[in-house]
């Protein structure tokens, strides 16, 4: 029998500078809708800043994006000294699939002299069923997101 709880990771490899990468993810809230148009029709700052803890935003995806059109997301970390942040969902077609589900991720810059930095995502989640699969069509828009910012943040320089 499948896992109700569960951990999906994953590592990209960005070639953007750590701290400019940093700088547009902070400022996703409306970089995201404007620079990720294929995923995101809009997103709203509902309490806070959009960029500290406790900030709720709720997102709009773009049409034909799998199993969510709106999702309500709580940051629950959000540390611009170690490049992190962390989110749980409060709302959404993904809390018909998931009791529980919080995502995080980390911008890492290599070695000195080397160039780009690394992006790493994972998530937590409690699944409402044991039939329900993993999370594997978010980890893919994460993804595919992430490398959008890394295009635009490189057309930057």
């Amino acid at each position: 029998m499948a896992a109700i709880t569960g951990k999906l990771e994953v590592e990209v490899e960005i070639k953007s500078d750590a701290q400019k990468y940093w700088k547009n993810i902070r400022e996703s809230h409306t970089l995201f809708p404007k620079i990720c148009s294929d995923l995101y029709k809009s997103i709203e700052v509902l309490e806070g800043d959009g960029r500290s803890v406790g900030s709720v935003r709720l997102i709009t995806y773009a049409d034909g994006t799998p199993l969510v059109t709106f999702s309500k997301e709580k940051a629950e970390v959000f540390d611009d000294e170690n490049m992190a942040m962390g989110y749980s969902i409060l709302e959404g077609e993904l809390m018909e699939y998931y009791k529980k589900f919080e995502a995080h991720f980390t911008v890492c810059s290599k070695e000195k002299g080397t160039e780009g930095c690394l992006v790493k995502w994972w998530c937590d989640f409690e699944k409402t069923s044991h039939e329900i699969p993993d999370p594997n069509a978010i980890q893919e828009f994460t993804v595919k997101n992430l490398k959008e910012v890394d295009d635009y943040t490189l057309q930057q320089a």
